[in-house]
């Protein structure tokens, strides 16, 4: 039974005993068997660990085409094909010739990746920085909508950018002026490392270097230097590159040193860049750096598969989840070699099986739907990135981007937990069939980690596509046995032990009932939004709002 609203108002005539049931219903026919048969074939070592241009990714496309087909989807890639070609640029440093910052005619000599660590995106055989200066530019915010510009129209064309990690008001005191602006503890888009870079190469900077600190990261400096020196982009054209050489992080015992030798006071420069007549500071120092480089073109690949609507076949409901993993690491204390991601993200492939299966026994949808599987998630968002960048289906009559990135695996809850609180008008759907199926709605509990810019659903979200991930990371669900403290010591867990790790595998210990429920709450909302003519949008105060509005007239 699918529950076919003609338009978002209609949806207070149908009585809460309809919806329940339909909740009710749509819960019934995602299968947990199926999620477990999914999740341990893709994470098996016939696999390889699901790595973006390997044996592993040749084995994964070929099986999700093959359940796709089975299902009795269309393909929806380019070409009538069943993909989407992802040219991938691949990066990694060696040891550096030259690593130093020198102030005065000092040298300071610099150890790579303990006191610094960086990698590049330009598709060089050698990275250099030839003494660039150092310019302190605060938390690297230019936010008109705001009244908040750190940059006071400094010229960083071949220098390199100094930033703090999150936003203005991440530390702010009540009473400051600045407390409040940016989300107060929820990490809003000019808090995240890569709005930095990305600024910074606006500007011409040939470096950005930010400066570490656990608690406005989010994470230690080893999640910091893990990559050792690798990286990977999608592949632009010569214009299109980004202009820093060097990109990355300055631990915090090497930042303090480095603003001490420069005669600056690091605190001091901190709490003023809380203010909005900050002004960027010249540092004095110079930055000279050279690393060989060896860098591939690895051609990889989305897949794509589609329900064509009956009605509004151009307005497209889009639900994702990346099926690459990490491939092939060293061995664990079980003697396991391939990080595959089994929760993150086979889990969530799994769950759009699930939906796809829903979808094709009921009656065909008014608007089409696509089930995009995503590479290079675990690169930066890459597959995502570059669809929303050359999409196959308009992006302004996209209705909907719903992600799927690791579901908890502890049991029935009686809440979802919500990522990205007052962003969007999703958030209002997920409470309402979050309640017909007797669940609550909560906020996710770390929102200053930014859980929203860094899943797949952020590519569509800067594009101004309303977005909604479930990620059960996110916050400790009240689970039916054990409640929010056994929700929170599965967090704890998981992240603590297997995130991004060889024992992220599946296990009999999994109790799959809460992923049931969340995945029907995400079909639920979908089948709202395929059957229905409504546009969901952004709620005032979202940094996403503005661009969705300039293309209005296309959905009118």
């Amino acid at each position: 039974m699918i529950f076919r609203p003609a338009a978002f108002a209609a949806v207070c005539l149908v009585s809460s005993a309809a919806i329940a049931q339909d909740a009710a219903d749509t819960t019934a026919q995602i299968d947990a068997d199926n999620l477990t048969e999914t999740v341990r074939t893709l994470a098996s070592d016939q696999f390889e660990g699901r790595a973006p241009g390997t044996v592993g990714e040749e084995r994964t496309i070929g099986y999700l085409i093959g359940r796709l087909q089975a299902l009795g989807l269309e393909p929806g890639g380019e070409d009538g094909t069943w993909t989407q070609r992802v040219p991938l640029l691949h990066t990694q440093l060696g040891e550096p010739a030259t690593l130093a910052f020198t102030h005065g005619g000092e040298a300071q000599p610099l150890d790579f990746p303990t006191d610094i660590y960086v990698s590049t995106l330009q598709p060089n055989d050698v990275a250099r920085i030839d003494g660039a200066p150092l310019v302190f530019v605060g938390y690297g915010v230019h936010a008109p909508e705001r009244g908040w510009d750190d940059f006071k129209d400094v010229d960083l064309t071949g220098k390199v950018a100094v930033f703090l990690v999150n936003d203005p008001d991440f530390h702010a005191a009540a009473g400051e002026p600045v407390a409040g602006k940016f989300g107060d503890r929820t990490m809003t888009y000019y808090g995240r490392w890569t709005y930095k870079f990305e600024e910074a190469a606006r500007r011409g900077a040939v470096g950005a270097l930010i400066v570490h600190e656990t608690e406005g990261a989010g994470y230690g400096w080893n999640v910091i230097e893990s990559p050792g020196g690798e990286n990977y982009d999608v592949v632009r054209a010569p214009d299109e590159v980004t202009s820093l050489a060097l990109q990355g992080w300055i631990s915090g015992e090497t930042a303090q040193a480095l603003f001490a030798d420069a005669g600056l006071d690091l605190a001091q420069l901190s709490e003023a860049a809380r203010r909005a007549d900050f002004a960027p500071v010249d540092m004095e120092t110079t930055l000279a750096a050279q690393f060989p480089v060896e860098h591939e073109v690895v051609q990889s690949q989305n897949v794509l598969a589609k329900i064509t609507g009956s009605a509004r076949p151009d307005e497209t409901v889009i639900y994702g989840a990346h099926w690459d993993a990490y491939g092939k690491g060293e061995p664990d204390t079980q003697g396991r070699i391939y990080r595959a991601g089994a929760n993150d993200d086979a889990l969530g492939v799994a769950g759009l099986f699930e939906i796809a299966r829903a979808f094709e026994a009921a009656p065909q949808p008014e608007r089409s739907i696509v089930f995009a599987f995503w590479t290079a998630e675990e690169r930066g968002l890459l597959g995502s990135e570059y669809y929303a960048a050359n999409p196959i289906y308009p992006i302004d009559k996209t209705v909907a981007n719903l992600g799927l990135d690791i579901l908890q695996t502890a049991g029935r809850a009686k809440d979802a937990i919500l990522v990205g609180k007052g962003q969007g008008t999703l958030e209002d759907d997920m409470a309402r069939f979050a309640a017909a199926q007797g669940r609550t709605v909560t906020e996710e509990s770390l929102p200053e980690r930014g859980l929203f810019y860094r899943a797949d659903h952020f590519s569509f979200a800067k594009r101004g596509v309303p977005v909604l991930l479930m990620m059960g990371i996110a916050g400790a669900s009240d689970l039916v046995e054990g409640g929010t403290a056994a929700g929170q010591a599965w967090v704890d867990d998981y992240t603590g032990r297997c995130y991004h790790a060889a024992c992220d595998a599946w296990s009999e210990d999994w109790n799959l009932a809460g992923a049931v429920q969340d995945i029907a709450l995400f079909h639920a909302i979908g089948s709202d939004l395929a059957n229905s003519d409504r546009w969901p949008g952004w709620k005032d105060g979202s940094e996403f709002k503005a661009i969705r509005e300039e293309s209005a007239a296309a959905r009118e």
